[in-house]
């Protein structure tokens, strides 16, 4: 398979742009940016090109960065950017202070997802999804690597989110995962403490045809995983050869082993989460032309009864500031959904109470066991917000 590279496409060599060489999600990109702005997100202006013209890429890259000693650093990898917290409604104020610092707590890496904290052990997990691995951070001891390989067990994938993406606990405490790369859902053959990578499958087809790439899930209380299978696993999307199934579900997987299909109705099902009594399951869609969250109410069998957008955020379609995507629900029923520009904060009704600006790309967040703190996974980033309660 041919190294695919991507290039920001400008013309200008003059003050105002410079040439840059970087990495995203796995996959390395090249081009002129304006220096007061870089997105590296904006596909528009990306182009598709061949290994072979790397050479002359990084041989300009040199001769320029030899010529300009004082680059300014890009909005990418500027530090210290300060995260704003914004109160729509008075009600926030109950869970947020407007006041409160949204701090780094770890950094360098590629593609961050799935956060989960583990109270027996009073630490933190999240997937780095191209590297194909878990990492774990400690309060005072830092960050260290967790498991690997996390989601592709078998050859390395180029230009592939292949790692783990969703991270959570089963009821019997054991660490389950959405694992791109091997397209299916798994559960850790190892304790919390001594974790190996040796994965059991809990499911990895519907009706004989593999699935895309799960991505995110949610237990609910009686055993049953619900998780959503978009295909952002492959390396060409969807529109990838490897692809066999010709829709992107949302499923319930019972303790039985029996698998249903909540819906095929999202072109791309992300984040997903349970409101505290069960009765209505939330998901993301972070379709490029369908910006909303969904709110299934669930029957008593547990599949979907009806549905309605809980939210939408067309306005953003297309600017390249993030889509809806990871979610976590408190205990009083609030709603922490990563989308566009950061975090949005609805109140169970679906009112937007606050948004959490971390100016980064959110992929998840999670609760620390106690609630007080909001962890979040912000592209290369693991930030932290200090909560009320």
């Amino acid at each position: 398979m041919p190294l695919k590279i991507k290039a920001v496409g400008f013309t200008n060599l003059a003050t105002e742009f410079f040439l840059i060489v970087f990495r995203k999600r796995g996959v390395l990109y090249w081009g002129q940016v304006n220096k007061h702005f870089f997105n590296p997100d904006n596909k528009n202006k990306y182009n598709t090109m061949n290994k072979d013209d790397l050479l002359p890429i990084l041989i300009a890259v040199i001769m320029l960065l030899g010529c300009q000693e004082n680059q300014p650093k890009t909005a990418a990898t500027q530090e210290g950017t300060k995260g704003e917290i914004s109160i729509i409604d008075p009600e926030a104020a109950n869970i947020l202070d407007s006041s409160a610092t949204l701090e780094t707590i770890s950094k360098g890496f590629d593609w961050t997802e799935g956060p989960l904290y583990i109270k027996d052990g009073d630490f933190f997990l999240f997937s780095d999804i191209p590297a194909n691995k878990v990492y774990k951070w400690k309060e005072g001891e830092g960050t260290t690597t967790y498991l690997t390989p996390s989601g592709n067990t078998g050859p390395p994938k180029l230009n592939s989110e292949q790692g783990s993406n969703a991270l959570l606990l089963d009821p019997r405490g054991n660490l389950v995962l959405c694992q791109h790369g091997d397209r299916r859902m798994a559960r850790m053959a190892a304790p919390l403490n001594n974790p190996k990578p040796v994965f059991v499958t809990l499911t990895d087809n519907y009706k004989g045809k593999r699935f895309n790439s799960p991505n995110d899930a949610v237990y609910h209380p009686n055993g049953d995983l619900y998780f959503t299978d978009p295909p952002y696993g492959f390396p060409e999307g969807i529109k990838d050869s490897a692809k066999e199934l010709n829709f992107q579900g949302v499923y319930r997987l019972k303790p039985d082993g029996t698998l249903d299909v909540l819906t095929k109705d999202l072109k791309y099902p992300n984040g997903i989460a349970l409101s505290p009594d069960n009765k209505f399951l939330y998901v993301a869609s972070s379709d490029d032309s369908n910006y909303v969250w969904m709110q299934y109410e669930l029957d008593a069998n547990g599949l979907e009864k009806t549905q309605r957008i809980f939210y939408e955020v067309h306005a953003y379609e297309g600017k390249n500031l993030g889509a809806p995507d990871g979610m976590k629900i408190n205990k009083a029923g609030y709603i922490f959904a990563t989308g566009p520009e950061g975090v949005w904060v609805f109140n169970p009704g679906g009112k937007l109470i606050a948004r959490i600006f971390t100016g980064q790309h959110t992929s998840n967040c999670a609760f620390s066991p106690d609630e007080k703190f909001l962890y979040m996974t912000c592209d290369d980033y693991i930030m932290r917000l200090r909560l009320k309660q």
